[in-house]
């Protein structure tokens, strides 16, 4: 038996149509999985999807706001009935505020808080109702380092992150019975093209992201693949509730 192979397997990937997402996405298509890009910009995600398709991958896209649950619904409903499963949900969408904490506005906490934690939890339960009919599931969260660290400037999304990781727990607990396994990746400091301006304007952050690694580089979006496809993998069914830190070992000071 091949562990790490996903043939056969309907997985989605919300923010799936760049950075770390469209990572796992090509990842989980290369092992033989039926990939489901699901993001907010329908135009987006199109392109990411034709991306794994010209490359001979199965791949298509749905459009979402994982911050409504109206929108979630409507997502998993078509994914069902282009598919008729859902085997892997791969929750990558999030979004990021870098301020003071006394500069963070109550709408920009409420903006982060909605598509980092309310997304998550969306996805997780209605995907997670069609698991459990099924008795089987494999659920990874992309969380953060910063779910246990905290970096400068990153309050907000630190917490958001964190919550990530508690309701993966949760989640693990609840639904083990099922057959679902709930895990996440906590990506270290990843050069993405969601960063890559903020990190070229910034390049004291950039050092310090850096001298915080004990590998002494940031991550790159390929790095957080194996992780992702492995948790999803007949290789992790006696893994669940982890949070799974992929980060250079910045974590280790």
């Amino acid at each position: 038996m091949q562990l790490l192979n996903l043939t056969g397997k309907v997985a989605i990937v919300t923010g799936g149509n760049q950075g770390i997402g469209f990572a796992i996405a090509e990842g989980m298509a290369r092992h033989g999985a039926q990939v489901i890009i699901a993001n907010r910009r329908a135009q987006q995600g199109a392109q990411a999807a034709q991306a794994l398709i010209d490359q001979g991958l199965a791949a298509a896209a749905v459009p979402v706001d994982v911050s409504d649950g109206t929108s979630v619904a409507q997502l998993v409903m078509e994914v069902l009935e282009r598919c008729g499963k859902i085997d892997i949900l791969v929750n990558s969408a999030a979004v990021i505020v870098r301020k003071p904490v006394e500069d963070l506005t109550e709408e920009e906490w409420e903006f982060v808080m909605d598509i980092n934690v309310k997304g998550t939890f969306l996805c997780c339960r209605d995907v997670g109702r069609h698991m459990i009919t099924r008795r089987s599931g494999k659920i990874i969260n992309i969380s953060s380092n910063v779910s246990q660290v905290i970096q400068p400037l990153r309050s907000v999304y630190s917490v958001s992150k964190a919550a990530v990781s508690h309701l993966t727990r949760a989640l693990a607990l609840e639904w083990a019975t099922y057959g679902i396994n709930v895990n996440a990746v906590g990506p270290g400091p990843t050069v993405t093209d969601f960063n890559r301006r903020f990190l070229e304007e910034h390049p004291q952050d950039y050092q310090r992201a850096v001298n915080s690694i004990p590998m002494a580089r940031l991550g790159a979006p390929s790095d957080h693949v194996g992780a992702a496809v492995f948790l999803a993998s007949d290789a992790a069914n006696y893994i669940t509730g982890q949070t799974l830190l992929v980060d250079g070992g910045s974590t280790l000071w």
